[in-house]
């Protein structure tokens, strides 16, 4: 195995839904069940306008009454379930370079913690730190999750970056004071991820090992271990 190197940064967090899951479609259509329960619809374009890791603030947007919150977070669960999407192209090797190089991996998502751990187990994934909505009082883009994964992790926010696809990512990141990286996805739209002003963007999660200077190759994949949130 030949040596890798990432510098500046020892420790790289991620989003999920969208950064390394291609699960995109499948919130689209859980989303989109969803909210016909309640008799609303909208299109494809709107939905890239306005999505958000905040579920609230979607349904602010698309006018679902308050009261109506709760039951649609059951619904929304209700409706994902069955759905079985894979990383996207690229993503795992993003997460074997990055093992190879050493450094500190985790996750800062806002869907629910049994989904990931589903997710995870059918992916054969594990990360040293996870952050799902329920580990936190304050959601995206607050930087607790940031905070917290960081703790596990005992790691500073100096030698940190975060690679998210949403805009409330990169906010989150900023506020967190660690470097941010966003990668294009294909349900936001591209100028709400540009206006959020992100360090560095990328076209694709593929592109994060060449961007960072992460240079060298593994012969073998790095044992992966959890901490379970």
């Amino acid at each position: 195995m030949s040596q890798t190197k990432f510098m500046p940064f020892r420790t790289v967090l991620f989003d999920w839904d969208g950064t390394l899951c291609d699960s995109g479609a499948a919130l689209y259509r859980a989303f989109e069940k969803s909210l016909a329960d309640f008799g609303l619809s909208f299109t494809l374009d709107e939905y890239q306008q306005v999505y958000t890791p905040a579920w609230y603030r979607m349904y602010e947007a698309f006018n679902l009454p308050k009261e109506s919150w709760s039951l649609c977070d059951r619904r929304w669960l209700q409706h994902y379930e069955g759905e079985e999407p894979n990383l996207l192209p690229g993503a795992l090797a993003v997460i074997d370079h990055c093992r190879a190089a050493g450094l500190q991996l985790g996750i800062v998502t806002g869907a629910n913690r049994d989904r990931i751990r589903q997710e995870f187990a059918r992916l054969d994934l594990a990360f040293p730190a996870i952050i799902c909505h329920e580990d936190v009082v304050d959601r995206k883009p607050h930087p607790e999750g940031i905070a917290r994964a960081l703790g596990i992790l005992n790691a500073p926010a100096s030698g940190c970056c975060f690679v998210g696809d949403a805009p409330e990512d990169i906010e989150m990141g900023k506020r967190a004071g660690v470097f941010t990286i966003g990668v294009v996805s294909e349900y936001i739209h591209r100028a709400r991820l540009e206006a959020a002003a992100p360090d560095l963007l990328l076209e694709t999660i593929a592109d994060l090992p060449g961007a960072l200077a992460l240079t060298g190759n593994s012969d073998t994949q790095s044992d992966r271990t959890s901490v379970a949130p």
